[in-house]
This record gives structure tokens, sequence and C-alpha cells, in this order.
């Protein structure tokens, strides 16, 4: 507890833009549990099920009894289930439906990643704005009393260091948290690309072998009379 409150101490003599670069930390601390809990459970998928689509010619009533083991939520549930329904149409089709349902799933997996981009960038400026103020209050108490005030010119100078500090620190917290997910969604939907692939395939493979096609008939050509 004492160790808590020497640190907000601490923290104080950074001056007035300590608190909204701990607001902007508080959010990117949200965002990325909130992310962690959701990537946890939109992005699982069973060794059984990617095996199944990769083998050929799998039963589609299998896939679609192993998916709906699946959550509803479920990214690839949502992703290869949509292909699943609409296997009877003609694959463009298949194909344009799929590639709306990967659209959705990316704005879901990148919801609230916008706000961890922000206080990459903000947190930073806002140390820097801390850093300006500080050395002018510094220069201040130079310029007004020379050196018969020492502690004061300490006291600007600590509120520039910890504001660039504290915001450095946010900023690089909130990166590492961006960039993992921005690689986790990367591969995820890469993974789907993939296995969607697979299936329209399928697909195809289906049409071509149940409806072979058809040779019309030959007419006899017309014989003429004998003269």
């Amino acid at each position: 507890m004492s160790s808590i409150v020497a640190g907000w101490q601490a923290l104080s003599y950074g001056g007035p833009l300590v608190y909204p670069l701990l607001v902007l930390g508080v959010l990117a601390f949200i965002i990325i549990v909130d992310r962690v809990v959701a990537y946890r459970r939109c992005l699982r998928l069973p060794a059984e099920i990617a095996a199944l689509v990769e083998t050929y010619g799998f039963a589609w009533s299998e896939l679609e009894r192993r998916l709906e083991t699946l959550p509803e939520h479920n990214a690839y549930r949502r992703f290869l289930g949509v292909i699943a329904q609409n296997r009877h149409q003609p694959a463009w089709w298949v194909e344009s439906r799929a590639g709306d349902e990967a659209g959705s799933i990316e704005r879901t997996l990148s919801r609230g990643l916008w706000i961890l981009e922000t206080v990459v960038t903000a947190a930073p400026l806002l140390g820097l704005l801390g850093t300006i103020t500080g050395m002018m209050q510094a220069f201040k108490v130079i310029g007004g009393s020379g050196l018969v005030a020492p502690t004061e010119v300490t006291a600007g100078v600590a509120e520039a260091l910890i504001a660039t500090a504290l915001g450095l620190l946010i900023a690089v917290f909130a990166l590492f948290g961006f960039n993992f997910f921005a690689r986790v969604q990367s591969q995820a939907l890469d993974r789907m690309e993939r296995l969607g692939s697979r299936l329209v395939d399928h697909i195809r493979l289906d049409q071509e072998g149940g409806e072979p096609a058809r040779i019309a008939p030959v007419e006899p050509l017309p014989t003429r009379g004998r003269a």
C-alpha cells in the first residue's frame, strides 16, 4: 500500500498532463484485456475441423455437425458455415458471400484497435507537451530568481521528465498490444482464406461430378430420295 502511495506522489510531480496520460493508459489496458478475451473466444479452431476441411471428398453433413459444436460467435463457424450453407449455389456466388462474411469478421476483430493506435500516437505527444511545460516552468524560475530557489527548478525538470517517461511507457505498452492483435488477426484471416479455398474447390468438384455435361442428341442427316 505504501509503495502505491509513493508511486502516486511521484506521478503527481509530473504536472497536470499526467491525468490525461493516465486516462489513455487505462483505455489501452481495457482494450487489450477486451481483445484478449474476444480473440480467445472467437478464434478457436479445433484441429479435427481443420483436418476435415483439408481432406479430399469429406461429407458436408459431417462438417456442419462439427461446426455446430462451436459457439455461434466463433469466427470460423461463421465463415465456414456461410460457405457450407450456400454450397448448392454457383461458386462465384459462394465466394462473394464468403468475402462479405470475412469483411464482417475483420470488422469484429478490429473493434477498439483504433483506440490503441490513437494512444500510440497521442501519448508521446502529450508527454512531449509535458516536457515543454516543465522546462518552461524551470526557465521561468531561473529567469525570475536566478539560482536562489533551486528546488523550484528541480520541480520543473521533474515535471518534464515524468511526463515524458509516462507518455513513452504508455505508448510502448499500446504499441505492443496493437501489433500483437494485428498479427493474430492477419494470421486468422489468412487461415480462413485457405480453408475457404478448400471448400470452394470442393463445391466445384461436387458441381462438376454431380451434374455431368449433357450431350445433345445427333440428328440424322436428311436422306435424298433417289431419282
